[in-house]
């Protein structure tokens, strides 16, 4: 029998099954500018305890009009820590929790798809662990102008006082949700008391909603990719389209998110050349879930051109 080589056998190939052993495009992420971003840990501090005079000695402020980064810029690492510490907001300290973590951040996009990786120092394992299914998650969320607090607050306008394991949760489980999907929003957040679906849905085909995309790590095993849209309640997408690649490496982890720009799907939002999306970061770490991760506060990003904190180039 007559040896084929493997040059022959792939050049015989049809044109689509030798597009699938093809190399992806990879970004050249030494030449894109990164930023670090700090995410501390926020307790108990919700959505409702930010708007509250009594409670929040910023809330006049923020009701006037300025946001979260505008009055704390430069003092997250002093926030997270006071907070982790079990002194303010947080009632159930966790052993061993770091108030603040930095992540350099970095978007790019290819014509085609948009990027965003980051780059974190691991904790270490926990003395226990509250999640046992991933060691870490990153999250980013972001809109592109329809979702007012988004600009005002990042995601942390979605984390609300009944929310799982918050002040006012009553021993619940909740999900993040808009206040602009209930009837009414009170100091102790928003219920189940939804609008009607007819609303629900006029919201959603109108935009108002925050896109989400994540990654779940293990060390030493393949991301998993997560993605879906905020409205009445946080909804994972049956088949994401975010891909997600990340490893532990030196003790960082590395991790890059993806997706196509224009996304063919109106749960998702299209990235398009010259928008500015509002976007928040968290990561959760050590085994942790639900409200036991570090936050953003609100940021920017941009594609080519544009005021953002980020701006993504073609690459």
């Amino acid at each position: 029998m007559k040896r084929v080589s493997k040059f022959a056998f792939l050049a015989a190939l049809p044109l689509g099954i030798a597009a699938i052993a093809a190399p992806a495009h990879a970004v050249d992420w030494s030449s894109v500018q990164g930023k670090d971003v700090t995410l501390f840990y926020p307790g108990q501090a919700s959505w409702e305890w930010v708007l509250t005079p009594a409670d929040h000695s910023g809330a006049p402020k923020f009701r006037e009009g300025k946001n979260c980064k505008q009055c704390h810029a430069g003092e997250a690492k002093d926030m997270g820590a006071l907070i982790a510490s079990g002194k303010k907001r947080e009632p159930t300290p966790v052993a061993g929790k770091r108030g603040s973590v930095v992540a350099n951040v970095k978007m790019a996009h290819d014509g085609d798809k948009f990027y965003a990786r980051f780059e974190w120092p691991d904790a270490g394992e926990p003395a226990q662990k509250m999640a046992a299914d991933f060691a870490a998650r990153v999250t980013m969320m972001f809109d592109d102008g329809k979702v007012k607090e988004a600009g005002r607050a990042g995601c942390w306008g979605v984390c609300h006082d009944d929310a799982t394991d918050m002040e006012s949760a009553g021993g619940k489980e909740r999900k993040k949700y808009l206040s602009a999907s209930r009837v009414k929003i009170t100091r102790q957040g928003g219920g189940d008391n939804m609008k009607g679906q007819g609303d629900l849905d006029q919201m959603k085909a109108g935009g108002v909603f925050l896109e989400y995309w994540q990654a779940r790590l293990n060390p030493g095993a393949a991301a998993v990719a997560v993605d879906g849209h905020i409205l009445e309640k946080r909804t994972d997408h049956e088949k994401p389209i975010v891909t997600a690649e990340g490893k532990l490496d030196g003790g960082k982890w590395v991790v890059v998110l993806s997706r196509k720009m224009k996304a063919g799907d109106p749960s998702y939002k299209d990235i398009v050349p010259g928008g500015v999306y509002n976007v928040g970061f968290a990561i959760h770490d050590q085994y942790t879930w639900h409200r036991f991760h570090h936050v953003s506060f609100e940021h920017t990003f941009a594609v080519d051109q544009g005021e953002a904190d980020f701006v993504a180039v073609k690459k």
